[in-house]
C-alpha cells in the first residue's frame, strides 16, 4: 500500500526548490528533475515539487505512514527555515511522533559486568526487529510525568523541552518476537540510561521511536570493528552476514558473553591499530563503530587506502 499526501506553498517557488536542492546535497540523496517537477528520494519515500506561476505543489508518497509523516515533518521544517509555510491536505495533529511506540518494561537482567538486557512489550514491537537495527529510547526525567513528542498542526514534530525534555539515546534491537523486543545497555559512569536502569524501571511505560539506521551490509567479506557500544550490532551481523565475516572488538572477555567463544571474533586493545593492520581483500566491506573521534579517524584512514563510500561504514556511537 502506498501512502500519499499533498501540500501547497503559495509563494516563492524558487526558494522552495533551492532549499530542496541544498538539502539533497547535504544528505547526499538523489534529486532528479522530471518534465513537470523536481523529485527528492529519501527513506524509501519520494517528494515531488511542482512549481507554477503562483507557488509550488508538494506531493509525498511512501510505503509506510510513519515514513510519510517523517518526510512531511522534515520538509515542513526545511521550508519554514526559508520563511515558507506549506499547507498540507492532511496532518495527523496531536498524534505521537512518526514511528513512535509506547512500550512497557517487563524485565531487566544483568548479562555481564558491563551489560544489562532490557525487555519491552508492546503491540507493534515486531516492526523494530527488521533490517534496520536501531531505535531511540525516550526516557522522561525522573519525578516528572512523561511528555511525549507529538505532531503539530504544521506537520512538524514538536519535542518537549526544559524540565520535560527527554533523554534520547540510540540502541540496537538484539532479539524480538511477537509483541516484545530486547536491547542491551552498556553501563558506564555518567550515563543517564545507566541511572535509569538502576532505578528498577520494570512496570514503567517508555517510548521508543524508529526503527532506523543501518543493518548488515550485503558483502562477500565483512570486517567488523567496534567497542562495547557496538557489541549488540556486531552480534546481529555475525548472525546475519551472508558471506565471510570477522570481528575485532575492544571489550573485556567477560562482557562479550557468547561472542568470546566465537572463532570469528578477536579481542583487541585498540581499534585503530587493528584497523590499520587489516589486510583488505576484494569484495569487502569494512564496518567501524565507536567514539566519534575514532570514527572520524577510521573514515580518513579507509579513504586514504582507496575505499569508496559504498565500501565502508564509519559510525559514531558515542562522544
Amino acid at each position: 500500500m502506498l501512502h500519499q499526501t499533498r501540500g501547497r506553498i503559495t509563494r516563492d517557488n524558487g526558494a522552495a526548490i533551492d532549499a530542496l536542492k541544498k538539502r539533497a546535497a547535504e544528505w547526499e540523496v538523489p534529486l532528479t528533475q522530471e518534465q513537470a517537477g523536481f523529485c527528492f528520494h529519501v527513506w524509501n519515500s519520494k517528494a515531488t515539487l511542482y512549481p507554477d506561476e503562483t507557488g509550488v505543489t508538494i506531493e509525498i508518497s511512501s510505503p509506510e505512514q510513519r515514513l510519510l509523516q517523517t518526510l512531511q515533518g522534515s520538509l515542513t521544517e526545511l521550508f519554514e527555515e526559508c520563511l515558507l509555510c506549506p499547507k498540507w491536505d492532511e496532518v495527523a495533529e496531536g498524534a505521537l511522533a512518526p514511528g513512535m511506540s509506547l512500550m512497557q518494561v517487563v524485565s531487566v537482567t544483568r548479562r555481564s559486568p558491563g551489560f544489562t538486557r532490557v525487555r519491552l512489550e508492546g503491540h507493534d514491537a515486531e516492526r523494530f526487529g527488521g533490517d534496520s537495527y536501531h531505535f531511540r529510547l525516550l526516557i522522561p526525567r525522573k519525578g516528572r510525568p512523561p511528555c511525549w513528542p507529538r505532531i503539530a498542526a504544521s506537520g512538524r514534530t514538536v519535542w518537549p523541552e526544559g524540565d520535560d525534555a527527554l533523554h534520547r539515546p540510540v540502541y540496537t534491537t538484539v532479539a524480538h518476537g511477537q509483541n516484545w523486543l530486547e536491547f542491551d545497555i552498556f553501563e558506564h559512569e555518567g550515563s543517564p540510561t545507566s541511572t535509569w536502569v538502576a532505578e528498577e524501571p520494570v512496570g514503567r511505560t517508555i517510548g521508543i521511536i524508529g526503527p532506523g539506521g543501518g543493518g548488515c551490509p550485503d558483502s562477500e567479506n565483512l570486517f567488523l570493528f567496534g567497542d562495547e557500544t557496538a557489541v549488540p550490532a556486531i552480534t546481529r551481523m555475525l548472525e546475519e552476514a551472508p558471506g565471510n565475516v570477522r570481528a575485532f572488538i575492544q571489550a573485556s572477555r567477560e562482557d562479550l558473553c557468547e561472542l568470546a567463544a566465537d572463532q570469528r571474533v578477536s579481542i583487541v586493545s585498540d581499534l585503530l591499530p587493528a584497523l590499520e593492520a587489516l589486510e583488505l581483500c576484494e569484495k569487502a566491506h569494512v564496518w567501524f563503530a565507536g567514539h566519534a573521534d575514532q570514527a572520524r579517524a577510521a573514515r580518513t584512514h579507509l579513504t586514504s587506502r582507496g575505499l569508496q563510500k559504498r565500501d565502508f561504514t564509519a559510525a559514531a556511537y558515542w562522544s
